[in-house]
């Protein structure tokens, strides 16, 4: 599948992007993927390893000559965020991402595309067999559940990489180059709330709010785009005075990604169906008013079903659960005064669930600023510590601290100047790069992160900008080759 792909220029990086899809790499299911990028290591006779929690490093040495030159950590994830439309049966665990060129866009059909990072990876897999280019020593590094939890990048082996710098591979806009980035962690929020039969004069329905464009929960988090969870969360609190009680609910799939569709039960009173029903119609329209411009594919719909649920929230336990999430921290909290037009802190209300009055949050909070991320947390134990549930932080990491004096930043501004005759922006990212992380346990390496343009990153929208992988190759292989003409910089 996928064939097309390697029509396309830089043709060495496309076959490999054409391998990444035709391999199911969700997060948490890279082993196949690891295990056909060993075998093509080992075809290419370069050294591979892997540290306990399975990240992999695949090391090239450097060209004769060039062996006291800085060494390059060619660095990205194999994992992609497994997004399909909800009309698109797609198994991530087993089936291939389709792909097709649209208007200078590559995008998949369907699902999300998998360019971040699929992108970066393939690249770095087409330095290493690129025989024609004079480098030091190499090592690509390629890291495990970036999109989840960020376990990879956590759990990397310390004293086992052995360069000097390293490219992060994992950035989204040409023209740009990022030195920092947020830190982040994950809100998770748990209980058991009472629930009691149905009446027998009360009926069930469902809710469905769909259509929206969703996206990266650090990168779009300022763009207005609506959030499934906090909009049906607001249809429900206007539903209340209908006398609804909460019997089920499930939005969002992940905690990184802007929740597109959210679908909730309710039973009610038989003889306030009908005024319910017409509420929703008008809400509908006030929603769509709101969001003209941004969401434009917005639908929220009301069905009834035959069967009723063999259990609802009590009347008081749903009313306190919805005003909760009515009023729990969502969106931008606070721009950046350091870093103009940067978001510091955000959070996105990523997942929610009910089913048999079992309440799960999984909520993504990030900062430029680790006491901020940590007052945001806070809130959000303080907040569901009034219904009883239990609120625990998981997964956290650090951001990067920026340094733009970076010997690394000045040569790949110049190389800029000379290949593409512009200037790139300097730039610190609202979303957790690895670099964080890997500045932590290597605190000696310099790093910068580019990559081309990627749209809809973590939606079935995603696209990548076919001439900007094309400018990212050749930045790429000029930034290693110019690194290795200096040696002196190890005093070789």
């Amino acid at each position: 599948m996928n064939e097309h792909l390697e029509q396309l220029a830089p043709q060495p990086l496309w076959r490999h992007f054409r391998t990444l899809c035709n391999t199911p790499r969700p997060s948490g299911h890279e082993a196949e993927l690891v295990a056909t990028l060993e075998r093509w290591a080992e075809r290419q006779g370069l050294a591979h390893d892997r540290d306990d929690f399975g990240n992999l490093r695949i090391r090239k040495p450097a060209s004769p000559g060039r062996e006291g030159a800085p060494g390059v950590i060619l660095q990205g994830h194999l994992d992609m965020v497994a997004q399909a439309n909800a009309d698109h049966p797609h198994d991530f665990t087993r089936d291939p991402i389709e792909t097709y060129v649209e208007g200078g866009w590559l995008r998949a059909r369907h699902t999300t595309l998998g360019a971040d990072n699929g992108l970066g990876v393939a690249a770095a897999l087409a330095i290493l067999e690129d025989d024609g280019l004079v480098h030091g020593p190499l090592e690509a590094l390629f890291t495990l559940e970036e999109e989840t939890s960020m376990g990879g990048a956590l759990q990397l082996a310390e004293h086992w990489l052995e360069g000097d710098v390293l490219l992060n591979l994992d950035s989204e806009d040409r023209g740009e180059v990022f030195i920092g980035c947020a830190g982040g962690a994950d809100i998770v929020v748990e209980a058991q709330l009472p629930t009691a039969e149905p009446g027998p004069d009360e009926v069930a329905v469902q809710l469905a709010l769909t259509g929206l464009k969703g996206g990266h929960s650090g990168i779009d988090i300022h763009r207005g785009r609506g959030n499934a969870n906090r909009l049906l969360v607001r249809v429900l609190r206007a539903l209340e005075a209908y006398d609804v009680r909460l019997a089920g609910y499930r939005g969002g799939t992940l905690r990184n990604a802007i929740p597109r569709e959210a679908f909730a039960t309710l039973v009610l009173p038989a003889d306030e169906a009908e005024a319910a029903a017409r509420r929703v119609a008008a809400l509908e329209q006030e929603l769509r008013a709101e969001l003209a411009g941004v969401e434009e594919e917005m639908m929220l719909t009301i069905t009834p079903l035959e069967a009723r649920p063999l259990q609802a929230l009590h009347a008081h336990a749903s009313r306190m659960l919805l005003a909760a999430l009515n009023v729990a921290p969502h969106g931008v909290e606070r721009m950046s005064s350091a870093v103009p037009g940067v978001v510091e802190t955000s959070n996105n209300l990523g997942v929610v669930s009910l089913d048999e009055g079992r309440f799960y949050l999984c909520a993504l909070v990030r900062s430029l600023r680790d006491s901020a991320l940590d007052d945001l947390a806070d809130r959000f134990r303080g907040l569901f510590d009034l219904i009883g549930a239990r609120t625990r932080v998981e997964n956290a990491y650090p951001g990067w601290t920026p340094s733009p004096d970076s010997a690394l930043l000045a040569r790949f501004q110049r190389l800029h100047r000379q290949l593409l005759d512009s200037e790139p922006a300097v730039k610190v990212i609202h979303a957790g790069l690895e670099c964080g992380i890997l500045a932590g346990k290597y605190p000696g390496l310099e790093m910068i992160s580019f990559g081309p343009s990627i749209r809809g990153a973590h939606s079935p929208d995603e696209r990548v900008e076919l001439s900007s992988v094309e400018e990212f190759w050749v930045l790429l292989r000029a930034l290693v080759e110019d690194l290795a003409d200096d040696a002196a910089a190890r005093g070789g």
